[in-house]
């Protein structure tokens, strides 16, 4: 592979411009949509957009690692200096034909460099998002609250969205680090639940609709899914950025034990190079076994929880819906894990159970932000003010 620095910043206008040209497009689009409607309704629609473009981006990221294309670009923010893969034709060429099945490849880096371009554009529409809640809310003075969202929402957002510009840097630079890359697809989804929210509270804000109300038992039950998930997410990004998907084969067993041998003290070691161990050496098979494992065997507790939820939620009316959302989310995720390992880990299937998680992501939070449990006192929810609940 040809030597080239891992930071170079001289393409970075470049870049920048063709983030903001996509932004152009998407908000030329919006404008035409949103023809005739207030300010706050335009303020929903970019949200929602912006949210549509974010789970795009996240299924675009697993498409570019699930296709070996980290690396497609070796450098950041550019392909060796270049803004665009045709003017680093030459370098790409030598890497290639140093290592023809190597991580550089004109197809790897136009994936690669497709990916930057999104996450570019995306973060200019947060941008645009932050800016226009701040004048609106602003505007709406002395009563801003009673007329759409708090700009802090966007304001978090737009800071989280940098914090996960450099997380894309650093998976480059240091040569797809696995605690890094798997830290950068949980602020993928992250930022997915920071938009969701904001997009639910703007619809109750236009709508006036108060919180569904629930029981404690469900919320707990609620606040419990969710955070196992947040930890099956974790488990699932190590699987993957680790590459143990094809460490197992078969299904309900494991190398045909129900308890295959398993390092769990080395598959987890976390701050270590991709495919070496803290000391150096190549990670282990019995490694790599404990980290498909420990996922599969957590998918069980996470699958079980989701379906209580779901079941509990179908006598909720107002979340009726939810429960068909995250019981056949949760469905999802079964048959397509379930094909990663007896299929051999194919693109669509994977793609698909990273999507079915983001998803999940999206579901939990929007019944965890449309939903309360009611104050103390208090038995009719439905009688109070929507915005009163915000």
């Amino acid at each position: 592979m040809t030597d080239t620095a891992p930071f170079d910043f001289g393409p970075v206008l470049q870049i920048m411009l063709a983030g903001a040209a996509l932004a152009a497009v998407a908000l030329a689009w919006l404008r035409l949509r949103t023809r005739g409607q207030s300010s706050a309704q335009w303020l929903r629609a970019l949200t929602v957009l912006t949210l549509f473009l974010t789970f795009d981006l996240v299924l675009f990221g697993a498409f570019t690692r699930l296709s070996d294309s980290g690396l497609g670009c070796p450098d950041w923010p550019g392909c060796y200096g270049s803004a665009t893969p045709l003017g680093a034709k030459a370098d790409i060429s030598a890497a290639q034909a140093a290592m023809p099945s190597g991580p550089v490849t004109h197809q790897k880096a136009w994936i690669e460099m497709v990916h930057r371009y999104l996450a570019t554009g995306v973060g200019a529409l947060i941008l645009i998002l932050t800016i226009a809640s701040w004048r609106h809310w602003l505007r709406a003075r002395p009563r801003p609250q009673a007329d759409g969202l708090n700009p802090w929402w966007p304001t978090a957002t737009l800071v989280w969205v940098c914090v996960q510009g450099a997380f894309g840097a650093f998976t480059v630079t240091m040569k797809l680090f696995p605690a890094i890359v798997t830290l950068h697809l949980l602020g993928g989804l992250l930022l997915l639940t920071l938009l969701a929210i904001q997009t639910e509270k703007q619809i109750r804000a236009d709508t006036g609709a108060s919180r569904v109300v629930v029981d404690s038992t469900t919320r707990k039950l609620l606040g419990l899914a969710s955070g196992m998930l947040v930890v099956q997410l974790a488990l699932g990004g190590w699987v993957s950025t680790n590459y143990a998907v094809l460490v197992c084969t078969d299904f309900p067993t494991c190398q045909g034990s129900w308890w295959p041998q398993m390092r769990f003290d080395e598959g987890f070691q976390i701050w270590r190079a991709l495919g070496m161990t803290r000391d150096g050496d190549n990670i282990s098979f019995p490694a790599l076994t404990a980290i498909h494992y420990a996922h599969r065997l957590m998918a069980y507790a996470v699958l079980a929880v989701l379906a209580l939820l779901a079941l509990r939620l179908r006598r909720v009316d107002g979340l009726k819906h939810m429960s068909r959302w995250i019981g056949g989310l949760a469905a999802l995720q079964l048959a397509s894990g379930l094909g990663n390992v007896v299929l051999g880990w194919p693109l669509i299937a994977a793609l698909g159970h990273t999507g079915g998680a983001a998803a999940l992501v999206l579901a939990l939070t929007w019944t965890f932000s449309v939903s309360c449990v009611a104050p103390s006192g208090v038995r009719n929810m439905a009688a109070m003010p929507a915005r009163s609940l915000q």
